[in-house]
């Protein structure tokens, strides 16, 4: 009888996978041994695997030019960077080596583009895609950045003011984007998108403010879905009636060439993960440039904006199990000693599902088990919503230490959980790892940050820093890594 976790692994799954396989019972991810990585640094760890992210990059330009030169399309793609998805410097350092691109989201996204420029990561020529509603600073950091040169700089129109406000602060020409407020899902509580402007307004909008206007340049359309490029009738009919607009608005603007398809790719959450990237894309050129022959116009350039497929399956996160606590005849909790709710917000949040795989033995019987965080918040917790489904570890023993990973958590965790600030019942912030490769392909490992102390959140909370008491946790709640 198969009672192993590995069985159950194996006869549920196609396991190993490209990036999940085990040796001597552990679980490896991109080739690097976890149990080592947390015997070494410790747990709770966060991790950034930060080859994956020109990984993922090459795929998808790869996906784009074999559709490119399968349909003959005459405009030429552009992958651009969501740096909300994660701000952090190793981040934008890894994908910048794959020539991309940068979208921006906010005031002080600009001073990192600044930031970038001084350090020679980017040019004058690298396109930065100003998206999200602009006021005040945002303003004065697009025009800044216009104003000293970098003329491919593009802030996509939100709403009708801010072409007034810019025109004001930016000196000479400048080019822009108008953002098609899509309507979103039937499920949503609401029908229209609060972001960009109506599908019927565009043109006369554009005929109004935009065609008589000599400081302005017309280059883009930005066409965003909320849940992301998925081949559903949803997905297709809102890129039907984006191409619509697109061509109507062609025929009265001359200037306009590019086509943003903004909305990301899903990225994996469980072992059973299906997406046909390759047919997606080839299927969004082909109707793009099915619609505009047909209606006579000149196909635009691809611009797409991929936050959490850039950085999301970089990211990992382990914990350890502290202690089992039986509940009644059927709930057995275990206790991570970290907390979902800091250190894996989404999870807790909107129920964002993981994958979630222990880290060592594999080799032994498993159980149905919860899983809990240190919190004294009910809804600290990990389950079956969050999971696809039921929850099954190696069974818990007091004296052989269990290790569980969840991997795939590397975009937006970090920021929604407010990295580096106060964190939910003061329990502190992992620890956090970067793994690169050297020029010989061999694992190289630093220390990106340390785990939170007691010093820290006083310091923060007012309470001064005279001295520093160590970190929160306790010895009895952080035990001696073991070596079992």
């Amino acid at each position: 009888m198969k009672t192993k976790y590995i069985d159950l692994i194996e006869q549920t799954y196609d396991f190993p996978q490209e990036e999940f396989q085990l040796q001597d019972n552990k679980l490896q991810f991109h080739g690097v041994d976890l149990y080592e990585l947390v015997q070494r640094y410790g747990a709770p760890l966060k991790f950034t695997y930060l080859p994956k992210i020109s990984d993922n990059i090459q795929r998808a330009k790869g996906w784009f030019a074999s559709a490119i030169k399968k349909h003959n399309y005459a405009g030429k793609y552009h992958y651009c960077y969501c740096t909300k998805s994660s701000h952090f410097e190793h981040v934008l350092n890894e994908a910048l080596k794959n020539d991309i691109h940068i979208e921006t989201s906010s005031a002080f996204d600009i001073d990192i583009v600044q930031h970038l420029k001084r350090n020679g990561k980017i040019t004058d020529k690298t396109f930065v895609i100003c998206n999200g509603f602009k006021r005040d600073q945002y303003i004065q950091n697009i025009a800044g950045l216009i104003n000293g040169g970098h003329k491919n700089c593009i802030p996509i129109i939100d709403n009708y003011e801010e072409i007034n406000l810019l025109g004001q602060s930016i000196e000479g020409k400048f080019k822009i984007g108008i953002r098609i407020a899509s309507e979103e899902e039937p499920k949503f509580e609401f029908y229209t998108s609060r972001l960009g402007i109506g599908y019927k307004n565009i043109v006369p909008f554009y005929n109004q403010s935009i065609k008589t206007n000599p400081q302005v340049e017309l280059k883009m359309l930005h066409f965003f879905i909320n849940t992301g490029i998925r081949d559903t009738a949803y997905y297709w009919n809102e890129l039907i009636k984006c191409l619509r607009v697109y061509i109507n608005l062609k025929k009265v603007c001359p200037t306009l060439d590019s086509l943003n398809i903004g909305g990301g790719f899903p990225i994996k959450n469980s072992l059973a993960f299906e997406y046909d990237y390759a047919y997606m894309i080839d299927e969004i050129i082909n109707q793009i440039g099915q619609a505009c022959e047909e209606a006579g116009v000149d196909v635009p350039n691809i611009f797409t904006e991929f936050g959490s497929f850039t950085v999301g399956e970089s990211g990992g996160t382990i914990y350890e199990i502290l202690y089992q606590k039986q509940q009644n005849d059927r709930e057995k909790w275990n206790m991570i000693n970290s907390s979902f709710i800091t250190t894996m917000p989404d999870s807790w949040a909107i129920s964002k599902r993981f994958i979630m795989l222990p880290i060592n033995r594999w080799n032994e019987e498993y159980e149905r088990v919860l899983l809990g965080g240190l919190t004294c918040d009910s809804d600290d917790y990990y389950n079956s919503e969050q999971h696809m489904n039921a929850i099954y570890l190696p069974k818990y023993k007091k004296d052989k230490t269990l290790y569980i990973g969840f991997f795939n958590t590397g975009a937006y965790q970090e920021t929604i959980g407010g990295f580096g600030g106060l964190q939910h019942c003061l329990i502190p912030h992992p620890k956090h790892i970067l793994i690169n490769r050297d020029e010989e392909g061999n694992i190289v490992t630093s220390v990106f940050a340390n785990q939170q102390t007691a010093g820290e959140f006083m310091s923060i909370l007012g309470y001064g820093t005279e001295k520093d008491p160590g970190t929160i946790l306790k010895s009895n709640e952080l035990p001696a890594h073991s070596k079992n």
